[in-house]
């Protein structure tokens, strides 16, 4: 077990190291891009320009990276990310207004498809039909190869500016009241439909192949032949028998689809102007916001390293073998 930290403490570490390295080295600097601006706009000389706006973002480009990097450090070990040179606030307000929201559709998402997979699986895996197996081939050749984003553009498509059903930006209505109200948690419901289905489109099939093999698997058992000659019902061996033994391997692997999820929110969340990680990850991107970056990006790291340390965990006390071991 504290092998297992260790790694993913290691690894998380390292992860920091390039992200901020790659954050540092990345084309075009904040500070150019907002003394364009205020030169455009205020007409001034773009010296005088650059030099109003590394006070406004609090941001020397021309600090050696050493010392930043210390500072990231530093600010990580105490909990203090800086503050947003784009939105004038702490990263950490921020994330703690993000989070939530990518949570929401990450936990909605995984939770459907992993159900509908598990069903589905199993019931193809028991029936063995011809036409499920190639339904579920062509669902798979067309949705499974389709990237999420893409999906997600045809759905806001058809219900939002075709038929008009559900809203295609944004977590909530500027019009409803926020708080733990009826009307305001219909509304987040509503708000976050395409986001999730998007994501459930492109990933249950997956679910369901993996169930399928899983199942096929232990239907080949001599247990489960044993239980048909002693004559079980279906019922019985379906639930008792099969989808326990099915289910087990699975259990880890939505663990480590947590994180990707989480890890893959950014496309998704920057079309519907969605307010979770992701976006203001693009955000920060585009307007090269490199502390906001870096605060996002440790989130999403921190996410993804934790679902696989989950799922080792889990893994180990699932599995009867590794766990004597």
């Amino acid at each position: 077990m504290l092998k297992k930290i260790g790694i993913s403490v290691l690894t998380v570490l390292i992860a920091l190291v390039v992200m901020f390295l790659v954050i540092q080295f990345m084309p075009g600097d904040p500070v150019d891009i907002m003394a364009n601006d205020i030169m455009k706009k205020e007409n001034i000389q773009y010296d005088i320009a650059y030099e109003r706006a590394k006070a406004i973002l609090n941001f020397d480009p021309d600090k050696p990276i050493l010392e930043r990097f210390i500072d990231y450090s530093h600010g990580i070990i105490t909990g203090n990310l800086g503050n947003s040179m784009a939105y004038k606030k702490s990263v950490i307000s921020i994330i703690r207004e993000a989070l939530p929201w990518t949570l929401l559709v990450a936990s909605l998402s995984l939770f459907l498809s992993f159900s509908v997979g598990i069903l589905l699986g199993i019931f193809i895996a028991w029936k063995r039909k011809k036409v499920l197996n190639s339904a579920l081939i062509i669902y798979q050749s067309i949705l499974g190869a389709i990237p999420n984003y893409v999906v997600a553009y045809l759905l806001v498509f058809l219900f939002s500016v075709t038929l008009g059903w559900l809203p295609a930006r944004g977590a909530y209505s500027t019009s409803t009241t926020v708080g733990f109200n009826f009307p305001f948690i219909l509304d987040v419901l509503r708000h976050a439909v395409l986001p999730v289905l998007a994501f459930f489109l492109t990933t249950v099939s997956g679910w369901i192949l993996s169930m399928k093999a899983n199942s096929l698997s232990i239907l080949g058992e001599d247990y489960i032949t044993y239980a048909q000659v002693r004559g079980l019902s279906n019922r019985r061996i379906l639930l008792s028998y099969l989808s326990k033994n099915a289910i087990l391997p699975m259990i880890t692997n939505l663990a480590i689809s947590f994180g990707l999820l989480f890890g893959g929110s950014p496309l998704i969340e920057n079309l519907f102007l969605y307010p979770g990680v992701g976006y203001f990850l693009n955000n920060a991107i585009a307007k090269r916001d490199y502390t906001l970056m870096q605060g996002m990006f440790f989130v999403i790291i921190i996410m993804v390293v934790a679902s696989s340390l989950i799922a080792e965990i889990l893994n180990k006390y699932l599995n009867p073998r590794l766990r004597e071991s």
